[in-house]
């Protein structure tokens, strides 16, 4: 046999075994990356980014080192207030190591948090690019966000953070309406309760934001009451809540009978109510409370003068003050 044919044969062997090897390796692949012991495949944008050092990083080992150095840059950049430079970090970091939920976090954080809050008060642009610049940020912060629980769909702690981002009174204009936005808050923290390890309080959070929305009162009530039947220590706004939507529920109900009920004394009923009252711009729900408060201040005998209704109520920072002309 001729060295030219030997070499043939040999190739030709070679060939045969991987193709007959292929289906049972690419099985195993796929196992190992639903398993999610394999790290996922680089996308060819991270490579043109990282230039070099793509070669070795794209092997596996060095991806989540490269990660922590590109957070380190990521800082700088976060120093500088180049918040281009830092989102365009991020992207790549969550690239390198998607499934490390502090790069997800806190790349949502330095767009819809840091970056949004230069927007407002330090830069000198126009007020109008400001407010678009402003928005945009916020709109990437919560983009950042959901990608990450795409990648982690087990993570409370995500989830957490969307709906915090949803229902933050200073961020919730830059998503148009917002009833919606408290019910994608809603959402956000019910699904945060359905995974492992959530916190504890993701469902009283999902509450308070279900009960801003109009028209989900019923809801709210039933959540409520869930809440209430695990025990524990309630919370100002859990009793407020509790009176007003039981008072929704049946308005025609004696008031004074409603308060008994729900609150350790008639005092505590009249500064948790009142407290209500004046965070009226929270949003939360006002079913019975001027009626409550009447009721109280009269069998209380708190003076005229003293009246919650007398009292300024709490007005809190407006972003769309801040892109007035003027500012």
């Amino acid at each position: 046999m001729t060295q030219g044919k030997r070499y043939a044969i040999i190739g030709l062997t070679i060939l045969t075994t991987g193709a007959l090897r292929m289906p049972f390796e690419r099985k195993m692949t796929d196992d190992l990356n639903q398993a999610g012991l394999l790290p996922p495949k680089l996308e060819q944008r991270t490579g043109e980014k990282i230039g070099q050092t793509f070669s070795a990083v794209s092997l596996g080992g060095l991806r989540t080192l490269v990660a922590t150095f590109m957070n380190l840059r990521a800082f700088t950049f976060f120093q500088e207030q180049s918040w281009g430079e830092v989102g365009d970090t991020y992207e790549l970091i969550v690239d390198l190591a998607p499934r490390t939920r502090y790069y997800w976090d806190t790349g949502s954080w330095h767009q819809a948090y840091n970056a949004a809050s230069y927007y407002l008060y330090g830069s000198e642009l126009p007020p109008l690019r400001r407010k678009a610049n402003w928005r945009a940020c916020i709109l990437r912060g919560r983009e950042f966000l959901e990608r990450g629980i795409r990648n982690n769909p087990n993570d409370p702690i995500l989830k957490h953070r969307l709906g915090t981002l949803y229902s933050d009174p200073n961020k919730i204009n830059a998503f148009g309406d917002p009833s919606k936005a408290y019910e994608q808050a809603y959402e956000a923290y019910m699904s945060a309760t359905k995974t492992p390890n959530a916190p504890s309080y993701s469902k009283r959070f999902a509450l308070y934001s279900l009960a801003r929305v109009p028209g989900r009162e019923k809801e709210a009530l039933e959540l409520l009451k869930e809440i209430e039947s695990e025990g524990g220590n309630p919370l100002p706004t859990i009793y407020s809540l509790s009176y007003t939507l039981r008072y929704h529920d049946a308005p025609t109900q004696p008031v004074m009978k409603l308060i008994d009920s729900i609150f350790p004394s008639r005092r505590l009923a009249y500064d948790i109510l009142s407290t209500h009252w004046q965070r009226s711009h929270d949003r939360f729900p006002m079913f019975g409370v001027a009626d409550g408060i009447a009721l109280l201040e009269t069998d209380l005998k708190i003076p005229q003068n003293e009246s919650a209704f007398k009292q300024d109520l709490l007005h809190p920072m407006n972003p769309d003050d801040y892109f007035l002309p003027n500012k």
